[in-house]
């Protein structure tokens, strides 16, 4: 390459680079410069490895590889229930190559955990899925159905201890929260105490350091399967497949729930630029790969996109608010 041309493309990537400061528009001069392909997304699991969080995420890699959709990397950037991996997208000011995957646990965790962000400060794209939680003990439980544990509950409440994987304002602490109410026991009167994911969550049960897990369904499916635990009810209003355990409501009791995950992108993008993401979305939703990755976690294809999920999303903060801090008569 002539002298001339080479010093006036380093020119031009030198002026770009300084007009240019954030992480995507720098990755796009790099593109523009050195004729490279756009580098591929990079999503943010904000949760323990082998978590719900990181098992979306490598979900939605393996779903886009298959649709054309590069993804380059799937971080694992676990603390407080997600508000570190929200907390690190709101910095990324104009990066359309990130995204977070989220759900009602972090809705919850913004409930009780201070943030110096906001899921309002971010860009929403698209709830994704629904997941039912699971009443789980183990094998060797005396508990053998959900009407013997609401009995022994009622009973005595501070004899029992409950556990799951999120905090109280997540989806197992809700689950939890609501289900106790449902069978007329306050829910302060038996401790939950919280783990880290159901990593953690299952040597807990399974020695007895706890009695109860109510969790996602899809972190147990072999577990379930195996018969290590035994699963006394699900909470959405239909029975899963390859569970076998009715649903909460099928036992008497007034109840449905379900948790879900969803993706959020950085502040700042261009219009075009979330079409597109939301776009990428709706075409790996509707693809063959992704109804086999629903039914091999328990999940629901639960599509909801743009400024109807930000609804959403204000709906369900709405709702953890209420639940944790319940309206008091009089």
């Amino acid at each position: 390459m002539p002298m001339n041309r080479r010093l006036r493309i380093s020119a031009l990537a030198a002026l770009l680079a300084v007009l240019c400061t954030a992480t995507a528009c720098s990755a796009g001069v790099s593109a523009m410069v050195t004729g490279a392909e756009e580098p591929g997304l990079r999503v943010i699991a904000p949760s323990v490895a082998g978590g719900g969080y990181d098992l979306t995420a490598r979900s939605l890699a393996r779903g886009w590889a298959a649709e054309g959709v590069v993804v380059d990397d799937v971080l694992v950037l676990p603390g407080s229930g997600g508000v570190v991996g929200l907390n690190r997208l709101a910095l990324e000011q104009g990066n359309d190559r990130l995204l977070l995957v989220m759900g009602l646990g972090l809705v919850g965790a913004l409930s009780t955990t201070p943030s110096d962000h906001e899921i309002a400060d971010v860009t929403p794209i698209a709830r994704l899925v629904t997941e039912p939680e699971v009443v789980l003990v183990p094998a060797a439980s005396p508990l053998r159905t959900l009407a013997d544990l609401t009995n022994a509950w009622r009973q005595d409440p501070a004899a029992l201890q409950f556990a799951g994987g999120s905090a109280e304002g997540g989806p197992d602490g809700l689950f939890r929260t609501q289900l106790a109410r449902a069978v007329g026991v306050d829910p302060r009167a038996s401790e939950y105490r919280v783990f880290d994911g159901g990593g953690e969550l299952l040597p807990a049960l399974l020695t007895g350091e706890v009695d109860v897990a109510t969790t996602g369904v899809s972190e147990y499916l072999d577990q379930i399967a195996s018969g290590t635990v035994r699963a006394l009810a699900v909470s959405s209003s239909e029975r899963v497949e390859g569970i076998d355990a009715p649903t909460v409501r099928e036992q008497g009791v007034d109840l449905d729930f379900d948790n879900w995950r969803g993706i959020l992108a950085p502040p700042g993008l261009p219009p075009e630029r979330v079409d597109r993401l939301i776009a990428d979305v709706t075409a790996l939703v509707g693809s063959p790969l992704w109804q086999e990755i629903l039914a091999q976690n328990g999940w629901r294809d639960a599509l909801l996109t743009g400024d109807d999920f930000a609804s959403f999303l204000r709906e369900q903060a709405d709702l953890v608010r209420s639940t944790i801090d319940p309206p008091t008569d009089g």
